[in-house]
């Protein structure tokens, strides 16, 4: 990578930064107007994920050992338990995983009916 692509990948990623941090703040902001509970707040890219097989097809698992001490991990926990175990977020359905000694999250792409 030449001086000025290396340049223009920097900025692309101050730029991403930037607008992560407003979309933060917008979240904020209109759960404010809107006077919304703040849920917790958690980057799935933060999370450690294993791909795994079930009967029912391929999907991705995270677990509390894997992710000890990453806040991320224990913030979907915790969102995951105030939406009763399931919800879906950017296109991923997730679920808390019922019968296991330490928090495990599954995921998987959430099917779209057209």
């Amino acid at each position: 990578m030449n001086e000025k692509d290396r340049e223009i990948a920097e900025v692309l990623v101050d730029f991403a930064t930037a607008l992560e941090s407003a979309c933060v703040n917008l979240k904020r902001y209109v759960g404010d107007l809107l006077n919304v509970e703040d849920r917790p707040v958690w980057d799935v890219d933060k999370i450690k994920w294993i791909k795994a097989q079930s009967g029912k097809g391929e999907y991705e698992r995270a677990d509390a050992e894997a992710n000890k001490g990453v806040v991320d991990f224990d913030n979907l926990v915790a969102d995951l338990k105030l939406h009763n175990g399931k919800l879906s977020r950017l296109g991923f359905f997730y679920w808390l995983f019922e019968q296991t000694e330490t928090p495990t999250v599954g995921r998987k792409p959430s099917k779209r009916k057209a």
